[in-house]
C-alpha cells in the first residue's frame, strides 16, 4: 500500500474521499524519524504544518506519531497513515487485515476500527488547533482492507463522528491522575522497593472497587475481589447487576429488600426483588408435595437391597 510513495494508497483516498481534487501525482512523503516518542510527535506536527502551508499537492505521512491527553497523562498514538489533501485538510487512514467480501466487512471489526480511528481524529484535532488558521480534520476516515480472498486492496469511507463524540465524552469524564493522587492518604507510597509489610499497608489504605472485568486488566484484581466479597459488595457480580440494583450496594441489603425488611416498594429494584422472591417461594411450595409423593413408597419399611430411595 505504501510502495512507490504510497501511490496506491493515495489513489484510494482520492477515489473514495476527494475525487474533485487533482490526481495524486508526485506526492510528498516526509521523513518522520526522530529520537523517542516526544521527538517523533514534534516531527509529525512540523510535517503537518509544512504540508498544510504548501497547499495544492498531496502529502502522505507514514506512521506519524500523535499525542493525546488522557486524564492528565500523555498517550502516544501511531495511526497507519495520515493524508494531507491539496486543500489542506487531513484524513486518517486505517489499514486492516480482515477482508471486505462483496464490498462489506465484519460489522464488529469495522466498528472497532472506527473507534480506533476516532481516537486518532481527536489527536489530530489537537494538533490542528495549535495552527492558525486551523486546518480541517475530516471525520470520514479511509478503511483499507483486502478485497475478497485476494491480496488486492480495497477501501471504504467510514464516518466516525459518532465514535468521536462518544470518545470525547469518555475522556472528559475520566478522573485526572493528579486528582486521584490528591485523594490518597498522606505519605502513601506504592514503590515495589518497599518492604512487603509497608507495601501491603499502602495497598490496604486505598478503597478497592472491583468488577469482573478487572481480572483481564489489573494485577490487583484478586486482592480487590477478595475485599469486595468480604464486604458483600454487589459490584463483584458485575457492573450491570450493580446498575440494576440502584441504591442497594451490598448483598445483605439485596436479600433484606427481597424479604421486605428494607426498601421503598415503589423502587423498581426493590419491587423486582420482592416479586422474584415471591415467585421463588411459590415454586418451592409447589415442589414440596411432589417430593413427598415420590418418597411415599419408602415410608415405614426398609428398602430392598440395591434400591436407592429418592432424595429429599
Amino acid at each position: 500500500m505504501k510502495a512507490d510513495g504510497g501511490a496506491e494508497l493515495l489513489r484510494l483516498v482520492h477515489e473514495r474521499l476527494d475525487p474533485a481534487a487533482p490526481p495524486p501525482v508526485d506526492a510528498s512523503v516526509p521523513d518522520l524519524a526522530a529520537a523517542g516518542p516526544e521527538g517523533r510527535t514534534a516531527r509529525t506536527a512540523l510535517a503537518l504544518r509544512e504540508a498544510t502551508a504548501a497547499t495544492g499537492g498531496w502529502t502522505l505521512l507514514d506512521h506519524p506519531m500523535l499525542a493525546l491527553d488522557v486524564a492528565g497523562s500523555t498517550a502516544f498514538l501511531e495511526p497507519d497513515a495520515v493524508v494531507v489533501h491539496p486543500d489542506g485538510s487531513w484524513t486518517v487512514v486505517e489499514i486492516k487485515s480482515f477482508p471486505m467480501l462483496d464490498g462489506a466487512a465484519d460489522p464488529a471489526k469495522v466498528g472497532a476500527a472506527a473507534r480506533q480511528a476516532a481516537v486518532y481524529v481527536l489527536a489530530l484535532e489537537e494538533v490542528a488547533a495549535r495552527l492558525d488558521p486551523a486546518p480541517r480534520v475530516r471525520h470520514r476516515v479511509l478503511l483499507v482492507c483486502p478485497k475478497d480472498f485476494s491480496n488486492l486492496p480495497t477501501a471504504s469511507a467510514v464516518d466516525v463522528r459518532k465514535q468521536r463524540a462518544v470518545t470525547r465524552r469518555q475522556l472528559a469524564r475520566l478522573t485526572r491522575i493528579q486528582d486521584i493522587a490528591d485523594a490518597l492518604p498522606e505519605g502513601v507510597c506504592f514503590s515495589p522497593e518497599l518492604p512487603s509489610e509497608q507495601l501491603t499497608a499502602a495497598v490496604e489504605s486505598v478503597a478497592a472497587t472491583y468488577a469482573p472485568e478487572c481480572l483481564a486488566a489489573c494485577e490487583l484484581a484478586f486482592h480487590c475481589r477478595d475485599r469486595s466479597r468480604a464486604a458483600g459488595a454487589v459490584t463483584s457480580l458485575g457492573r450491570s447487576v450493580r446498575a440494576e440494583l440502584g441504591s442497594l450496594t451490598t448483598v445483605d441489603e439485596v436479600l433484606a429488600a427481597a424479604r421486605g425488611e428494607i426498601g421503598d416498594p415503589r423502587d423498581p429494584a426493590v419491587a423486582a426483588l420482592r416479586r422474584a422472591a415471591g415467585l421463588r417461594a411459590d415454586a418451592l411450595e409447589s415442589a414440596v408435595p411432589h417430593a413427598r409423593t415420590a418418597d411415599a413408597p419408602w415410608h415405614g419399611r426398609t428398602p430392598a437391597a440395591g434400591a436407592v430411595p429418592s432424595c429429599r
